[in-house]
């Protein structure tokens, strides 16, 4: 079981390290509110890969073929949720006393990222071909299966307070100006990775 939990520790930590629109917002939101605020956007991540984690290891094919299937609709509500969301960032002015009152900002931290993750259909096919190329072979081995997607969880997680942790360590060292520059960013990037998400619609429907 030992071998099983390292793995999904591993393949937690890796599917979660590259910055994306998640990266981005935790980054954004430890800076503008506190580092429970980045967490939280973490933690709604690392429980979408947990759950598409679980449905690689557990073999769960009909959830599989839904995902793909409906792929088309899951790109056009998760593009269009991040352009929003974009949209919002830019718009949003700096408070550098938000921080102080960070519970007010988890739950929709965590709500949001949980959303995104879950509505991007890459995130199941990543986590299909990452068990399929590590021959994380548990069919059946419930146990197993389990271990496997906590240590996933926890991989992910690990990520996550690691990148919060230092985003807020570096939060002194930007004034409001500097805040607002992020804000303009982190939101124009979100709202580029959207537009890329509802393009890339037109190559699934004509498929």
């Amino acid at each position: 079981m030992l071998a099983f939990l390292c793995k999904g520790l591993v393949l937690g930590f890796s599917i979660a390290a590259p910055v994306g629109p998640i990266g981005l917002m935790c980054i954004r939101r430890s800076l503008s509110s506190g580092r429970l605020a980045g967490f939280a956007t973490g933690l709604g991540a690392a429980t979408a890969d947990a759950c598409y984690g679980a449905v690689a290891a557990f073999g769960l094919t009909r959830v599989t073929s839904f995902m793909v299937g409906e792929r088309t609709w899951l790109a056009l509500l998760g593009g269009l949720f991040l352009c929003w969301l974009g949209a919002r960032i830019m718009r949003t002015h700096p408070d550098l006393s938000a921080a102080r009152q960070p519970d007010s900002w988890a739950h929709g931290a965590f709500l949001s990222a949980l959303l995104i993750t879950l509505t991007n259909p890459l995130t199941i096919l990543a986590f299909l071909g990452a068990f399929a190329g590590l021959g994380l072979a548990v069919a059946g081995d419930y146990l197993a299966a389990t271990v496997l997607v906590g240590g996933v969880f926890v991989g992910s997680g690990i990520w996550w307070l690691l990148l919060s942790g230092f985003a807020a360590r570096m939060r002194d060292r930007f004034d409001p100006r500097w805040l607002q520059r992020v804000n303009w960013a982190s939101g124009a990037l979100l709202i580029v990775v959207g537009l890329g998400a509802l393009l890339s619609l037109r190559r699934w429907v004509l498929q």
